[in-house]
């Protein structure tokens, strides 16, 4: 039974928010990282382990989220993962010591990994067809919580402290857990699929052990899953190193440099919607359609990235050029990747399809910044990026070509249960009817 469009519409602008401010409390710490360092008197060593104790916290509690979301009802956990992002973030900002610190920022791992509910229910208010778009919407948070993030923390953090800053944006979450808890309503599972038009009750199916481990068994998601390992190596390599390879190996001083990556960063988050609409685009003409659109961007990527790296050290306008049209293919996969998993996962599962999914990008995400670390000490960080990004990108063309293979035959799969779902329901009620 589908929800009303307002209401619909409505989610969508608080998912927005959320995701908005969260990815802005969460990337915020790098800008902050001096202030903090000078705070507690600690080495760059020790800074450093302050984000992988996040990092370990947040891999691990993928799984958990991804069970209680199939489980139980998600707006309410969702409720009370903004909830923990507000509470963790104000403890980490009264630590009065390192060690403090650093427990309490490894606790803001815990809500790091609550989007996998977040994404499924946005699966039941809007349909296969439209999903790519949605997400991609979503996931401009992410470039665009990067910049807030990085604004904000620049602008308060000698007026107010990097404490002052977080007491901000924690209470930002409590706010949110709020508006998510009484506003937010919990959609039937499946409700939107296309089988399921004109079905008035919709039986609340709930996560069943068989039918998660079902899900390895379906060849198109196996491979994505491993695609996933790989898919996040050139993302966390560009995260990590691409502002220290501006400026120790093109000379970029800080005007250059924040222009460049304003810029970037801006024609990056356009990349995600444009990526999902196409993939939206083409589903409705092939179930192959968002796997094209993946490879194509994975590919177009690492051959634009490959001439951006070869630009003249002293050509910066052209640089710019390169590296934005860059920007611009490489979100292409991330919606539809999402989608792609949802399109071949029945409802009650689709949280922890997701919650693997994430978990094994995490293992991908630790390493990368190490393998990255080793060749640039060994030639030179545009070397590392270079090797990185364009090899883990050809793999993943790899993996989404043979994924496109299997993916009609596990959608095909899904209808036919959704279908036979709708048939029950609807005997069900026709029971009820005559009794």
């Amino acid at each position: 039974m589908p929800s009303s469009s307002k209401h619909r519409w409505f989610v969508v602008a608080v998912f927005f928010t959320f995701m908005l401010l969260h990815q802005s409390d969460k990337l915020l710490i790098g800008t902050l990282t001096p202030n903090i360092m000078a705070t507690f008197g600690i080495t760059m060593t020790q800074m450093g382990l302050v984000s992988t104790g996040a990092l370990i916290v947040g891999a691990i509690c993928y799984l958990l989220w991804g069970y209680l979301y199939d489980r139980y009802g998600r707006a309410k956990l969702l409720a009370l993962a903004s909830l923990i992002w507000g509470a963790t973030t104000w403890l980490n900002a009264i630590a009065p010591t390192y060690r403090a610190f650093l427990v309490t920022r490894a606790s803001t791992g815990i809500d790091d990994s609550s989007y996998p509910g977040l994404y499924s229910l946005i699966a039941d208010y809007f349909g296969p067809k439209v999903r790519g778009k949605i997400y991609g919407l979503l996931e401009l948070t992410m470039p665009l919580g990067f910049l807030s993030g990085m604004i904000l923390a620049l602008a308060l953090r000698d007026v107010i402290g990097w404490r002052g800053v977080f007491y901000i944006t924690g209470s930002l979450g409590i706010l949110l857990a709020a508006v998510i808890f009484f506003g937010i309503k919990e959609p039937p599972r499946g409700g939107t699929e296309p089988e399921m038009t004109g079905v008035e009750q919709i039986t609340r199916y709930r996560f069943s052990w068989p039918v998660a481990w079902a899900l390895f068994q379906k060849r198109s998601l196996r491979l994505l899953f491993i695609q996933g390992f790989f898919g996040v190596f050139p993302w966390n390599v560009i995260a990590y190193w691409f502002l220290t390879y501006l400026q120790k190996e093109r000379g970029y001083s800080e005007t250059p440099l924040l222009v460049t990556m304003a810029v970037a960063v801006i024609v990056l988050a356009l990349g995600y919607p444009l990526g999902g609409a196409l993939g939206d685009y083409l589903f409705k003409r092939t179930p192959r359609g968002r796997l094209i659109v993946s490879t194509v961007g994975v590919i177009v990527g690492a051959i634009l990235l490959w001439g951006t790296l070869r630009v003249p050290v002293g050509n910066q306008g052209l640089f710019l050029v390169m590296l934005s049209l860059t920007a611009l293919f490489i979100p292409f996969a991330g919606p539809n990747v999402i989608s792609t998993v949802y399109d071949v996962t029945l409802p009650e599962v689709r949280s922890t399809a997701q919650s693997v999914q994430s978990f094994i990008e995490s293992g991908g995400a630790a390493l990368s910044p190490l393998v990255a670390g080793m060749i640039a000490d060994r030639w030179s960080l545009q070397t590392a990026i270079l090797w990185i990004c364009v090899s883990t990108w050809v793999l993943c063309a790899f993996f989404f070509v043979f994924a496109a293979r299997c993916v009609p035959v596990d959608i095909a799969t899904l209808r036919t249960q959704m279908a036979a779902r709708a048939e029950h329901e609807k005997a069900l009620a026709g029971t009820a009817g005559r009794a």
